[in-house]
């Protein structure tokens, strides 16, 4: 890994496509993966990008703080078990997946086909939602809607495809009710971004073990980046991913995730343009 140093703006930068991105139906690694290669821009150091998820954490945390305290003063509701097995199941698909993964952020070369994916996801649920029928309450939820949006979500930790969209889309189709879908999908991002983090203070901690014979794991580790940066970009992502969330709360209570899909199909497609003819940005 070269030097990762990342200054003000960029830092500010990639804090806000991290914390608008996280909770919108559009993929925030995609979208990481895509301004990096727009601007130039090293993948950012381990501390820094951890910085970034704990920010966009705590937002989620704040949204939710009603619900949470429901789970935390009942936890063996049966909403918690629900998570617990979705939780479970995304674990599964992220191990199975995870060498994948990596080769496919360092590459980018799924980008397009994955934005194309989420888009899909996005307007078949909105069109099995809205099917005759009811919506459904969070008590008819049940084992295999929980097992279905996990799965869901474990594929979306490929980069261009939205962990937020496909949790959406896995809870609507199932015609669940657009607000209890939109909070089972942010809860259950509470788990996945935390175990995120986990994983990452892990390899902070096995890279810290080995600065002191080994100069490039602390590039690994800091890159560089000075304490400004740091928490102008863990700020951004906490504020913007604030905001982003209040208002994606109010889109899908109120409206239809379709825009989100005309978007990413459209982004997917410039994408998969560029990289098979015109060679600007990969």
């Amino acid at each position: 890994m070269g030097d990762s140093s990342v200054n003000v703006f960029e830092a500010i930068l990639l804090g806000a496509v991290q914390g608008l991105t996280e909770f919108l139906p559009v993929s925030s690694s995609g979208h990481l993966v895509l301004v990096q290669n727009i601007l130039h821009i090293e993948a950012p150091a381990l501390f820094f990008d951890t910085l970034l998820h704990g920010g966009t954490l705590v937002a989620v945390i704040v949204v939710l703080r009603r619900d949470i305290w429901a789970l935390l003063r009942s936890p063996f509701q049966r909403l918690t078990w629900l998570l617990l097995i979705a939780t479970a199941v995304t674990a599964v698909f992220a191990f199975l997946l995870k060498d994948y993964i990596e080769e496919a952020f360092a590459s980018g070369r799924v980008l397009g086909f994955a934005f194309l994916f989420t888009s899909a996801a996005l307007f078949i649920a909105e069109y099995l939602f809205h099917r005759s029928g009811a919506p459904r309450s969070d008590a008819e939820m049940g084992l295999l809607e929980s097992l279905f949006i996990g799965a869901l979500q474990g594929v979306a930790i490929i980069p261009g495809v939205s962990r937020s969209g496909l949790t959406l889309s896995g809870a609507l189709s199932c015609k669940l009710e657009r607000d209890f879908a939109a909070r089972f999908s942010f809860l259950l991002s509470i788990p996945a971004i935390l175990g995120a983090l986990l994983l990452q203070i892990k390899e902070l901690y096995d890279y810290s073990r080995f600065q002191s014979v080994n100069p490039e794991a602390r590039k690994v580790i800091v890159g560089g980046i000075d304490t400004i940066p740091l928490m102008a970009g863990t700020l951004t992502a906490l504020l913007v991913g604030f905001a982003s969330m209040v208002l994606m709360m109010r889109i899908v209570r109120e409206r239809s995730l379709r825009g989100f899909g005309v978007y990413t199909a459209i982004l997917g497609l410039l994408i998969l343009l560029d990289q098979n003819l015109l060679h600007i940005v990969f």
